[in-house]
């Protein structure tokens, strides 16, 4: 129910899905090619989500040995910490992924202290969608502009110090911004998922990949 419910999401909101597989045939598809690795990411949209999701994710990377997996909670909801706890300490979850336009908080919320905390205790990365794209404006119930600036993340950054943080899609629309942090903040990574294939309309400078190689995935 949750892939379908995605799926129409995406359908009305953003783009369509290519590739409408469900978990298992997401990673026997991706084996198929080559891949050798996989990282199992899930975020809960409501309360009571999490500690369910956490279970699903951690199945399947006790199944198979080629899928990291973390865990998810909605910040602010009843026990945030424990759900946190459980899902590193309890299941193995190897980080937390937050996103920001989806579940409503800015990355420097003060309901995000027990995640940061609990993953700075664990040494494991908070994955936090926190760049303002894709805004898809008629989609989220929040202006992703203004929800989403780099200045939040580097509040966060500079009250969390222990807490590796990793910002997907680098950053994107705010290129210059989020590497312009990696300077300042050691605890903090960027990915390149989707930032570099056109999907947001814009594309950061491509010599990013040579100059920030040790703070990328």
């Amino acid at each position: 129910r949750v892939f379908d419910a995605i799926w129409r999401w995406f359908d009305a909101h953003a783009w369509p899905v290519r590739y409408r597989l469900r978990a298992e045939e997401v990673i026997a598809f991706q084996r198929e090619r080559g891949v050798e690795g996989i990282v199992a990411l899930a975020y809960s949209h409501k309360p009571g989500m999490g500690r369910s999701l956490n279970v699903f994710v951690a199945e399947l990377a006790q199944k198979h040995a080629d899928v990291t997996g973390l865990g998810t909670v909605l910040p602010g909801e009843p026990d945030t910490r424990g759900i946190v706890a459980q899902a590193l300490n309890d299941l193995g979850l190897r980080g937390i992924k937050i996103h920001c336009h989806v579940q409503q908080i800015a990355a420097d919320d003060p309901r995000l202290d027990p995640v940061y905390e609990e993953c700075a205790n664990a040494g494991r990365p908070v994955v936090i969608h926190a760049g303002s794209e894709p805004a898809c404006a008629e989609g989220y119930a929040c202006d992703t502009k203004a929800l989403c600036p780099p200045e939040a993340v580097a509040r966060a950054l500079a009250r969390h110090p222990q807490t590796t943080i990793v910002v997907p899609h680098l950053g994107a629309d705010n290129y210059e911004a989020y590497e312009a942090l990696l300077d300042e903040y050691p605890n903090l990574y960027l990915d390149t998922t989707m930032a570099l294939g056109s999907f947001f309309g814009g594309e950061p400078d491509h010599s990013i990949l040579s100059r920030r190689a040790d703070g990328l995935l």
